[in-house]
């Protein structure tokens, strides 16, 4: 990246694919000290030599704490977090397994009130910091086949909204990245077309950039954020008819 980055070291979860693979890679590459966590060694492994690896699951809330507490005994106070942990499957309504909705709420949501609960304390005693997790567009609004996994991220939407205040006034700063479609492993499952499909390293570059200029949402592609928004604000018998035409193809 040729921008200078305001940031010394970081920690990034979620680190073994797409947008969290590309972040660590692009900070790395910018000259910042770089923390990786993932459920997969090897795949941590494969980042590379100068970037730190640390296999963690963030639903093991003891497990966050450890990690954070190496991160900083490593390679120095946290000054930026990225949480980008997640899952997904898409959900059909013929089978709905509780138990698909729990383990994405766990992963999705809490995995990110985890991390945040291990690293905000010790970034509002030092009185600056970095917080930043990967929501969706999928928070936007309730979309089809994403009953388990849109709810995670509204509510990971919701959360930065009510973080925001309090922490500004404690010198830390929280993000919410909202992205599009993301060619990832996780959207590989889909079997419908998504538009605006955007490549990792776009994502992520876009991201940190973002993250760079202290913006509260990173929302990308434009063109895709302001149709969901625009679709948004309808009225619902409208806003149900065009997503059963345009989304289910279905009159």
């Amino acid at each position: 990246m040729s921008q200078t980055l305001p940031w010394k070291t970081a920690w990034v979860t979620g680190a073994s694919t797409g947008i969290g693979r590309e972040i660590v890679l692009q900070l790395a590459s910018a000259g910042v000290k770089v923390a990786a966590s993932a459920r997969s060694p090897d795949k941590l492994a494969a980042l590379g030599h100068g970037i730190l690896a640390i296999p963690l699951d963030v639903t093991d809330a003891g497990a966050c704490r450890v990690a954070a507490d190496r991160v900083e005994a490593e390679i120095g106070p946290i000054d930026l977090v990225v949480l980008g942990a997640g899952t997904y499957a898409p959900v059909a309504i013929d089978h709905l397994d509780p138990q698909l909705f729990a383990h994405t709420m766990s992963t999705n949501y809490m995995g990110v009130v985890n991390c945040l609960a291990a690293v905000a304390p010790r970034m509002m005693a030092r009185g600056q910091g970095q917080i930043s997790w990967i929501a969706s567009v999928a928070g936007f609004m309730g979309l089809p086949k994403a009953a388990a996994y849109g709810p995670t991220k509204a509510a990971l939407i919701n959360l930065a909204e009510c973080l925001e205040p309090e922490m500004k006034l404690k010198g830390v700063r929280i993000s919410v990245i909202n992205p599009g479609f993301v060619a990832t492993p996780l959207t590989a499952q889909n079997d419908f077309e998504m538009p605006f499909l955007m490549q990792p390293d776009e994502a992520a570059r876009r991201s940190i950039a973002g993250l760079a200029a202290g913006r509260f949402e990173i929302a990308y592609p434009r063109r895709f954020v302001a149709i969901l928004r625009a679709l948004r604000a309808l009225p619902y018998p409208i806003f149900f008819r065009l997503i059963t035409r345009f989304v289910l193809k279905a009159r």
